[in-house]
Protein backbone atom coordinates (compact mmCIF):
# COMPACT_ATOMS: atom_id res chain seq x y z
CA UNK A 1 0.00 0.00 0.00
CA UNK A 2 2.71 2.43 -0.47
CA UNK A 3 0.57 4.72 -2.56
CA UNK A 4 -1.86 5.46 0.45
CA UNK A 5 -0.96 8.16 2.81
CA UNK A 6 -0.23 8.17 6.36
CA UNK A 7 -3.98 9.08 7.42
CA UNK A 8 -5.19 6.10 5.17
CA UNK A 9 -2.75 3.78 6.88
CA UNK A 10 -4.05 5.09 10.21
CA UNK A 11 -7.89 4.84 9.55
CA UNK A 12 -6.96 1.31 8.57
CA UNK A 13 -5.38 0.60 11.47
CA UNK A 14 -7.74 1.95 13.65
CA UNK A 15 -10.54 -0.19 12.16
CA UNK A 16 -8.64 -3.37 12.80
CA UNK A 17 -8.28 -2.22 16.86
CA UNK A 18 -11.64 -1.90 16.76
CA UNK A 19 -14.63 -3.45 18.96
CA UNK A 20 -17.78 -3.15 19.31
CA UNK A 21 -18.54 -2.23 22.57
CA UNK A 22 -16.58 0.96 21.60
CA UNK A 23 -18.97 2.23 18.79
CA UNK A 24 -21.56 1.17 20.52
CA UNK A 25 -24.94 3.73 19.52
CA UNK A 26 -26.74 5.08 22.61
CA UNK A 27 -23.21 5.66 24.64
CA UNK A 28 -23.48 9.16 23.82
CA UNK A 29 -20.28 8.53 20.93
CA UNK A 30 -19.42 6.69 17.39
CA UNK A 31 -16.99 6.29 15.59
CA UNK A 32 -16.91 6.82 11.91
CA UNK A 33 -14.51 6.50 9.01
CA UNK A 34 -14.57 9.84 7.12
CA UNK A 35 -13.43 9.95 3.19
CA UNK A 36 -13.56 12.56 0.55
CA UNK A 37 -15.38 12.79 -2.41
CA UNK A 38 -15.71 15.45 -5.12
CA UNK A 39 -13.63 17.83 -2.06
CA UNK A 40 -16.37 17.34 0.54
CA UNK A 41 -15.86 14.97 3.83
CA UNK A 42 -18.11 12.18 4.55
CA UNK A 43 -18.46 9.30 7.13
CA UNK A 44 -20.16 6.14 7.33
CA UNK A 45 -20.24 4.26 10.80
CA UNK A 46 -17.26 1.74 11.43
CA UNK A 47 -19.87 -0.77 11.96
CA UNK A 48 -20.46 -1.32 8.84
CA UNK A 49 -17.42 -1.25 7.58
CA UNK A 50 -15.31 -4.71 6.71
CA UNK A 51 -12.21 -3.42 5.08
CA UNK A 52 -10.25 -1.19 3.17
CA UNK A 53 -8.72 -1.96 0.06
CA UNK A 54 -6.70 -0.16 -2.94
CA UNK A 55 -8.54 0.79 -5.59
CA UNK A 56 -7.10 -1.64 -8.70
CA UNK A 57 -8.85 -2.56 -11.93
CA UNK A 58 -12.26 -3.19 -12.02
CA UNK A 59 -14.49 -6.21 -14.44
CA UNK A 60 -17.47 -4.20 -16.05
CA UNK A 61 -20.76 -5.68 -16.53
CA UNK A 62 -22.99 -5.17 -18.75
CA UNK A 63 -26.19 -3.89 -17.94
CA UNK A 64 -25.26 -1.88 -15.02
CA UNK A 65 -26.69 1.43 -13.83
CA UNK A 66 -24.25 3.94 -14.10
CA UNK A 67 -23.40 4.58 -10.97
CA UNK A 68 -21.86 1.16 -10.72
CA UNK A 69 -18.42 0.90 -11.92
CA UNK A 70 -18.06 -2.78 -11.77
CA UNK A 71 -16.99 -5.92 -9.62
CA UNK A 72 -14.14 -6.85 -7.64
CA UNK A 73 -12.79 -10.40 -6.74
CA UNK A 74 -12.50 -9.97 -3.05
CA UNK A 75 -10.90 -13.36 -2.03
CA UNK A 76 -13.27 -15.63 -4.21
CA UNK A 77 -16.44 -13.44 -3.82
CA UNK A 78 -17.34 -10.98 -6.84
CA UNK A 79 -18.62 -7.90 -4.59
CA UNK A 80 -20.03 -4.86 -6.55
CA UNK A 81 -18.52 -1.44 -6.19
CA UNK A 82 -20.72 1.28 -6.14
CA UNK A 83 -19.37 4.90 -7.52
CA UNK A 84 -20.53 7.81 -4.54
CA UNK A 85 -20.39 9.93 -6.54
CA UNK A 86 -22.68 9.19 -9.40
CA UNK A 87 -24.66 7.80 -7.31
CA UNK A 88 -24.84 11.31 -5.58
CA UNK A 89 -25.79 12.32 -9.04
CA UNK A 90 -22.34 13.82 -9.55
CA UNK A 91 -19.26 13.12 -12.03
CA UNK A 92 -18.03 10.16 -12.23
CA UNK A 93 -14.63 9.62 -9.81
CA UNK A 94 -11.93 9.72 -11.85
CA UNK A 95 -9.23 7.19 -10.15
CA UNK A 96 -6.12 8.35 -8.56
CA UNK A 97 -3.55 7.04 -6.42
CA UNK A 98 -5.49 8.02 -3.37
CA UNK A 99 -8.78 6.08 -4.36
CA UNK A 100 -9.53 3.39 -2.09
CA UNK A 101 -13.08 1.00 -2.35
CA UNK A 102 -14.18 0.93 1.26
CA UNK A 103 -16.28 -2.40 1.71
CA UNK A 104 -19.20 -2.45 3.22
CA UNK A 105 -21.80 -4.40 4.63
CA UNK A 106 -25.44 -3.51 5.01
CA UNK A 107 -28.70 -4.71 5.72
CA UNK A 108 -30.74 -5.32 2.51
CA UNK A 109 -34.25 -7.12 2.87
CA UNK A 110 -33.80 -9.96 5.81
CA UNK A 111 -30.28 -10.58 4.16
CA UNK A 112 -27.11 -8.67 3.58
CA UNK A 113 -24.96 -7.41 0.81
CA UNK A 114 -21.38 -6.81 0.28
CA UNK A 115 -20.58 -3.54 -1.86
CA UNK A 116 -16.95 -1.94 -2.20
CA UNK A 117 -17.44 1.89 -2.17
CA UNK A 118 -15.41 3.98 -4.55
CA UNK A 119 -13.76 7.08 -2.89
CA UNK A 120 -11.65 9.80 -3.64
CA UNK A 121 -9.67 9.42 -0.40
CA UNK A 122 -9.88 7.46 2.72
CA UNK A 123 -8.84 9.94 6.04
CA UNK A 124 -9.33 8.66 9.27
CA UNK A 125 -11.40 7.18 12.14
CA UNK A 126 -12.91 9.79 14.15
CA UNK A 127 -14.94 9.55 17.44
CA UNK A 128 -17.87 11.99 16.85
CA UNK A 129 -20.53 12.26 19.94
CA UNK A 130 -24.51 12.31 19.17
CA UNK A 131 -25.03 15.93 20.26
CA UNK A 132 -22.10 16.77 17.39
CA UNK A 133 -24.45 15.47 14.93
CA UNK A 134 -27.41 17.85 13.54
CA UNK A 135 -30.71 16.27 11.75
CA UNK A 136 -29.87 16.43 7.32
CA UNK A 137 -31.14 19.31 6.51
CA UNK A 138 -33.37 19.68 3.95
CA UNK A 139 -31.78 22.04 1.60
CA UNK A 140 -28.35 22.87 0.60
CA UNK A 141 -27.07 19.35 0.05
CA UNK A 142 -26.12 18.21 -3.23
CA UNK A 143 -27.63 14.88 -2.48
CA UNK A 144 -30.71 12.67 -1.37
CA UNK A 145 -31.75 13.96 2.35
CA UNK A 146 -32.06 9.88 2.21
CA UNK A 147 -29.00 9.05 2.05
CA UNK A 148 -27.78 11.13 4.40
CA UNK A 149 -28.29 10.66 8.56
CA UNK A 150 -26.96 13.71 9.37
CA UNK A 151 -24.47 16.63 9.55
CA UNK A 152 -21.36 16.53 11.98
CA UNK A 153 -18.91 19.21 13.71
CA UNK A 154 -15.70 18.17 14.00
CA UNK A 155 -12.95 20.37 14.68
CA UNK A 156 -14.89 23.16 12.96
CA UNK A 157 -15.89 21.58 10.03
CA UNK A 158 -18.90 19.98 8.47
CA UNK A 159 -18.97 16.00 7.75
CA UNK A 160 -22.09 14.31 5.78
CA UNK A 161 -22.85 11.13 7.90
CA UNK A 162 -23.98 8.93 5.67
CA UNK A 163 -26.94 5.91 6.19
CA UNK A 164 -25.35 3.20 4.18
CA UNK A 165 -28.23 1.01 4.54
CA UNK A 166 -30.17 3.81 2.28
CA UNK A 167 -27.53 3.98 -0.40
CA UNK A 168 -29.35 1.43 -2.62
CA UNK A 169 -33.06 0.14 -2.43
CA UNK A 170 -33.63 -3.19 -2.09
CA UNK A 171 -34.30 -3.52 -5.53
CA UNK A 172 -31.07 -2.06 -6.69
CA UNK A 173 -28.94 -4.16 -3.92
CA UNK A 174 -31.00 -7.27 -5.76
CA UNK A 175 -29.67 -6.49 -9.52
CA UNK A 176 -26.20 -5.82 -8.10
CA UNK A 177 -26.31 -8.96 -6.38
CA UNK A 178 -27.60 -10.71 -9.82
CA UNK A 179 -24.93 -8.79 -11.70
CA UNK A 180 -22.02 -10.01 -9.43
CA UNK A 181 -23.08 -13.88 -10.21
CA UNK A 182 -20.42 -15.85 -11.77
CA UNK A 183 -22.35 -17.33 -15.09
CA UNK A 184 -20.64 -20.36 -15.82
Amino acid sequence: MSANSTAEMRAIEALRGVSEPAVAHGLGRAQYLTFMLGGEMFAVGILAIKEIIEYSKLTQVPMMPPYVRGVINLRGAAVPVVDLSARFGRQATEADRRTCIVIVEMAVGAGRQVVGLLVDAVNEVLDIADAEIEPAPAFGTRIRNDFIAGIGKVAGNFVIVLRVERLLSEEEAGTLAQGARPTH
